[in-house]
């Protein structure tokens, strides 16, 4: 088994390849909103340093959001048109899930609260704990919500780049490094493994982003505005 996984969902772009053990390559490229010009020569970097052809592949993962609007966008676009290309089912993980994950991973945390920065005063967020396959599962739905009513919907720990808005005085009086955690492809990686020993993956059709904004493309223009 071998497993690409693309995340271009929080506006930084990064690039896993793994097998059934072993990251065989990760590399991520922290520039804000150079997703378009970053994703394609790293996966391509990828699969040159590793020596594995696309038809080496078992599935393609990549982050379905919520997330930065575009990010989500050109994540979905690129794990569809690849797994189009060379027949090849996707699988799509939570961007929240994958915070979770990088969470447990940099952190030992086993249960988090997940948000992240919506922009116009809102955050994405859900509650994950650790199973016993070592990875963050949801408890509860994905949601966009205000900041008083996320504050109220949190459970555990908050982490993610919406912590600080949900919660300030909690962040400032703490530990102000869980709001820097940030989700990479190797959270991608490892949630889309256990999935891929257990066949759990989807068409490349079903590659679709997930917004929970309905009306996202609208509001273009204002996610950039000041909270």
């Amino acid at each position: 088994m071998k497993l690409l996984a693309l995340e271009t969902a929080n506006e930084q772009c990064s690039v896993s390849l793994i097998d059934e053990v072993q990251e065989l390559f990760f590399q991520l490229d922290a520039r804000p909103k150079a997703q378009t010009q970053t994703i394609l020569p790293l996966i391509e970097q990828a699969l040159l340093k590793t020596g594995i052809q696309f038809s080496d592949l078992t599935a393609i993962a990549f982050s379905r959001g919520p997330g930065s609007f575009s990010g989500v966008r050109i994540n979905a676009a690129v794990a569809q048109a690849l797994a189009w290309s060379q027949d090849l089912p996707v699988i799509p993980i939570s961007s929240l899930q994958a915070l979770a994950q990088a969470a447990y991973r940099l952190t030992g945390l086993t249960q988090v609260s997940a948000v992240l920065d919506a922009r116009m005063k809102e955050v994405y967020i859900a509650n994950f704990s650790l199973d016993d396959h070592g990875i963050m599962q949801a408890v509860d739905a994905e949601k966009l919500l205000n900041y008083e009513d996320a504050a109220d919907y949190s459970q555990f720990e908050i982490i993610g780049s919406g912590s600080e808005l949900i919660k300030p005085d909690l962040v400032k009086s703490s530990d102000d490094s869980m709001s820097k955690i940030i989700a990479t492809a190797q959270d991608i990686s490892i949630i889309a493994r256990v999935s891929a020993m257990q066949q759990k993956w989807v068409d490349a059709e079903q590659a679709l982003p997930v917004y929970l904004r309905d009306d996202a493309w609208k509001k273009i223009p204002d996610q950039g505005k000041a909270n």
